[in-house]
């Protein structure tokens, strides 16, 4: 196997790392605007796996890693970076793979430009990990569906101009009775909620989206009635891969942080680095860095291969997951009293890591998939 990054790859991310630093410097303001969202367009990070008929960048699922893993390291918002994956992986990529002629060509562009932000409503206040019980419910009528029912937790629900949902259109068929949508946020029914309070990721607002009676065109159906597990599925190989490659790049933060802070302190006379305690920590944070990063480029190579990829994409996930959280208290450890302040942003990583064991998938989820694929 062949483990280095060709000309391309090499000097595509250089690129990214350079720009990305330029346009979202340390001490960017947290919170998205419009000319954020328009200047990552710009950069190419709303649309790297998009196709180039829509503005997309047309890569595949290890050469979008290495871009979102380069946009991660280069910004230390990283509520933005998950905002921006979000919109990417959970949105974009099932409108690009099971949308209209139509709806493709009228909505990929504008969302891959930044014109256009998109949310991921799946999430049901009675409805986390199991997805197969949705309670927002399908009506066909003549010429559409009508939507009832509340999501929560959605990623850039208050701030979107589309929203990707599902719902149950048959509850007598189980999985195979949800079927995917592309509504547009403003339609009349929907109803978005206040952006809610979060730990972290502050960047990127969440909240609730409520349909009330919510009429959606028949062309805005995405794939097949039906179909939505399957879609929704597709799409979270993607989430859990390449949005995760931002948290790669968290972590090589973090890691060059904690070095460069253990060569400079002093403590009885030396560098902190020199004690064992100090150095074996960040050894270890090291060693998780290049384990998730493996998994991970692993997994989306397999998704390049055309590959089911469940499993190496479930233990990418979990390793990803696991190691910013474990990662990030131990770098609030190497800093000490000042990792608990807010100047130097340690405390915001281990803010921002937090999250990542709950959203795409819990880690405990993750190991029950990877269970299965093993035949336990």
């Amino acid at each position: 196997m062949d483990f280095q990054l060709s000309e391309e790859q090499s000097a595509r991310r250089d690129r990214i790392l350079r720009q990305v630093a330029e346009a979202f410097p340390p001490g960017h303001s947290p919170g998205s605007t419009r000319e954020d969202w328009r200047t990552m367009g710009g950069l190419g990070l709303l649309g790297t796996c998009l196709p180039a008929e829509y503005g997309g960048g047309g890569l595949g699922a290890l050469d979008t890693a290495l871009v979102i893993e380069a946009f991660g390291r280069a910004c230390t918002d990283t509520g933005l970076v998950f905002a921006a994956s979000a919109h990417q992986f959970a949105c974009c990529v099932p409108v690009a793979a099971h949308g209209s002629d139509v709806v493709r060509k009228s909505r990929l562009p504008e969302l891959a430009s930044g014109a256009a932000v998109a949310g991921n409503a799946m999430t049901e206040p009675e409805s986390g990990s199991d997805v197969s019980r949705l309670r927002v419910t399908a009506r066909q009528v003549p010429g559409g569906w009508v939507l009832n029912g509340t999501k929560s937790f959605v990623s850039n629900g208050p701030v979107c101009d589309l929203l990707v949902t599902y719902a149950t259109s048959d509850p007598d068929l189980g999985h195979l009775g949800q079927t995917a949508f592309l509504v547009d946020a403003t339609a009349p029914g929907v109803r978005r909620g206040e952006p809610l309070d979060k730990m972290g990721l502050w960047s990127c607002r969440a909240g609730s989206v409520a349909f009330e009676d919510c009429f959606v065109p028949d062309e805005q159906v995405l794939g097949e009635p039906g179909t939505g597990a399957a879609v929704f599925q597709a799409s979270m190989g993607w989430e859990r891969a390449c949005l995760f490659a931002g948290y790669i790049g968290l972590l090589d933060r973090l890691v060059e942080r904690c070095t460069r802070f253990a060569r400079e302190r002093r403590q009885s006379g030396r560098a902190i680095g020199s004690f064992q305690a100090v150095s074996h920590r960040i050894v270890d944070m090291k060693l998780r860095l290049e384990s998730a990063r493996l998994l991970l480029y692993r997994a989306c190579a397999e998704m390049d291969l055309g590959g089911r990829a469940v499993l190496p994409v479930a233990l990418a996930k979990l390793a990803v997951s696991e190691a910013a959280v474990t990662s990030a208290l131990d770098a609030v450890r190497v800093f000490g009293g000042r990792g608990y302040l807010a100047d130097d942003g340690i405390e915001a990583m281990l803010r921002d890591s937090v999250p990542t064991v709950l959203f795409s998938g819990t880690s405990d989820m993750q190991k029950e998939i990877a269970a299965r694929e093993l035949g336990l």
